[in-house]
């Protein structure tokens, strides 16, 4: 027999929007039922986007020195994968343990439940044998999972996802990547300078296939110039383990058959919302769904709201947390912005990084915008000369409302020098106002400058 309790909230799902919801809620008075059966604060601080940056900083600086030729003299480098693997372990995760983030929540007043919780009606989660009764009402927060291709044999392999991959102590001396997308992409050349041989494996025509086409082509050689195989157009016919080592039968674009061998597979090949066992038939949604719908305030039915990798509106931590506020302001009463969707930024960090906000220009043309595109290489800017640095800007204009909705940048801090693109984006600042601006010299968002004066052309 159930056991009901009375309370103001519940969150479902504590990863980064559901925990900075539920802290802020319990802070403003609510009482506030945070119920998780894995970390809390989700994928992001224990398997991607903290622990895979550290990767990505230490194999940046392996490149780097390796740099020093022709620069600045001569340089030996050693890579030591224990040394990440032990910031990973001890700085970034606490050895996997989100001990620190619920001493946070319930220091804040929320009620942590670890466990797995179901919607069996309109603002009701139940726990085990205990019903939360929430007043005002249910946020869900729970995020994707990885997702595998359905490729023979596939299921039956030890093959790693991004959780393994970023928990693993010892380097492999060979990997074959199945995904060109921002993780996959990301890990093959972080491994790949660490000294691991590296096959990446991508079903579309190039790496990183919702970017510019010029992004991706300055990505796919800086990865090749790593040392990393790359077979785009590819299907993969099946996979094979045995004796400690996989097999890949891979076609590739031409139809040349190709078998890839390696210690270990990734698989980064896409994510699963967590929508299947979470009762949302019980309040008359379809747990089958790619996403759950909103409103702007993110409302998704009587008393629930949905914030994060669900809404189906870009599986950042950063859209979750910008979610999240939007959630609270509504479940709280208070004021605030509606979500807004055409400007969302987003950064691979691959070297050079790939930073990207609002339409490309496929996406625009298909839209019916009437488009104007300017493009400037980095390296004809005085600082990527400078810098020995290839990249590139890439501003897609409306014609008629003579402002952007879509911009790139590539480069050494192309998710840095994004900033200012994401800005005009989204307060659609007039191409003539940003023509107007002074930019600083020399440096690398100078070149946003340069594909400004392209949009003339």
């Amino acid at each position: 027999m159930s056991t009901d309790i009375d309370v103001d909230l519940v969150v479902l799902g504590l990863g980064p929007g559901g925990e900075l919801l539920a802290t802020e809620a319990a802070r403003s008075g609510l009482r506030v039922v945070g119920v998780d059966e894995r970390l809390v604060g989700g994928e992001c601080p224990y398997f991607g986007c903290v622990p895979s940056k550290m990767v990505v900083r230490a194999a940046n600086a392996l490149a780097e020195a390796r740099r020093v030729t022709g620069l600045a003299g001569g340089a030996e480098v050693s890579p030591d994968w224990g040394v990440v693997h032990a910031r990973i372990r001890d700085e970034a995760t606490d050895d996997w343990d989100d001990g620190v983030a619920v001493e946070r929540l319930e220091r804040a007043g929320v009620r942590f439940v670890r466990g797995h919780g179901r919607l069996v009606a309109p603002g009701v989660v139940e726990v085990g044998g205990t019903r939360y009764v929430a007043a005002r009402g249910v946020v869900l927060n729970t995020g994707t999972s990885p997702d595998a291709p359905p490729v023979a044999g596939l299921a039956d392999t030890p093959f790693w996802t991004n959780r393994d991959v970023l928990r693993t102590a010892e380097l492999p001396a060979s990997m074959v990547v199945v995904g060109g997308g921002a993780i996959g992409a990301e890990l093959a050349q972080a491994f790949a300078r660490f000294g691991t041989r590296v096959s990446l494996v991508e079903s579309a025509p190039r790496v990183l296939a919702p970017e510019e086409p010029e992004a991706s082509a300055v990505v796919a050689r800086a990865l090749s110039a790593d040392g990393v195989q790359l077979v785009t157009g590819a299907t993969i016919g099946s996979v094979a383990h045995a004796d400690g080592r996989f097999t890949v039968a891979v076609t590739d674009a031409e139809g040349t058959a190709l078998e890839l061998s390696a210690e270990r597979l990734l698989v980064a090949a896409g994510r699963r919302p967590n929508l299947t066992d979470i009762g949302l038939e019980a309040v008359g949604l379809d747990p089958d769904a790619g996403a759950v719908d909103t409103d702007l305030r993110m409302r998704a039915g009587e008393r629930l709201w949905a914030i994060g990798d669900i809404t189906g509106k870009g599986a950042y931590t950063h859209m979750s947390m910008y979610q999240a506020r939007i959630a609270l302001r509504d479940i709280t009463g208070a004021e605030g912005h509606r979500a807004e969707y055409h400007a969302v930024p987003r950064v691979t960090f691959t070297d050079p990084e790939v930073g990207s906000v609002g339409l490309t220009e496929e996406q625009a043309r298909d839209a019916g915008i009437d488009v104007a595109v300017g493009v400037a290489p980095l390296e004809e800017s005085a600082r990527g000369w400078i810098a020995r640095a290839e990249g590139v800007v890439k501003l897609v204009k409306d014609r008629d409302a003579r402002y952007l909705v879509g911009a790139t940048s590539v480069g050494p801090a192309g998710g840095e020098v994004l900033s200012l693109l994401a800005a005009a984006v989204h307060a659609r600042i007039p191409v003539s106002t940003l023509r107007g601006m002074p930019f600083a010299y020399p440096t690398f968002h100078r070149a946003v400058e340069a594909a400004l004066e392209d949009l003339r052309q």
